[in-house]
């Protein structure tokens, strides 16, 4: 087994330290800044008017970093594959082809899966969630030294479970209530004539002022 130097298990623990006090403060965030409620759409973009020109902007910051992120994410898993099932030394011709089949691959499930809302759940509860709560939390635990009643070995032996049980509870919501597709539908409170609930209120309080003579006059 080949031993770990000093300098390189401090590293590696300082940096799952931050990473763990990462994992606290975007739970706390999330917890805070959370959309629940029913009606929402899995796609958030989706949930505002297209004359926000707030969120029209972030559409456009949104499309860009796919843009851009798109390129790491091919590369990524093109060297992933050639290392794991070729060797890890293919000619440059196998590297273009590998990369035009991922490209292809990507492209087709794009065209084939219209809908972005079931996309950002499922990779939000099989990528983000090990990513944020599982993996650095597992690599504190194997790599610290501290003993098991430190404060950060209970917070990792905390977010470990909660982030396994956040996947998995999210997959299977993913599956058995899958959202449908709106397909650039305006939400109904995006209309200038949909009514609030203020509208509502102060039409019940008027007609129960109009009818409240008449019901007296009945037990009159």
């Amino acid at each position: 087994q080949r031993e770990t130097h000093p300098s390189d298990r401090e590293s590696l623990v300082s940096r799952n330290e931050h990473q763990g006090k990462s994992c606290q403060s975007s739970a706390v965030f999330n917890v805070v800044n959370s959309v629940i409620g029913s009606g929402i759409i899995g796609d958030l973009f989706e949930n505002y008017c297209k004359s926000d020109d707030l969120v029209t902007f972030g559409r456009f910051c949104y499309g860009i970093t796919v843009i851009l992120t798109y390129p790491i994410e091919c590369f990524v898993t093109r060297e992933v594959i050639a290392n794991v099932f070729f060797g890890g030394n293919p000619s440059s011709v196998f590297h273009i082809i590998l990369t035009v089949v991922i490209i292809t691959a990507a492209t087709l499930v794009s065209l084939l899966i219209d809908c972005l809302g079931i996309v950002l759940e499922l990779n939000g509860v099989l990528c983000a969630a090990p990513l944020i709560f599982i993996i650095p939390s597992a690599c504190y635990l194997k790599l610290s030294e501290e003993p098991r009643t430190h404060a950060d070995k209970i917070m990792a032996c905390v977010m470990l479970p909660v982030g396994a049980v956040v996947m998995v509870v999210g997959f299977i919501m993913a599956i058995t209530n899958p959202q449908d597709c709106t397909h650039g539908q305006e939400m109904f409170y995006c209309f200038p004539d949909n009514t609030s609930l203020t509208n509502i209120s102060h039409s019940h309080l008027q007609l129960t002022t109009q009818l409240s003579p008449w019901n007296l006059s009945i037990f009159q």
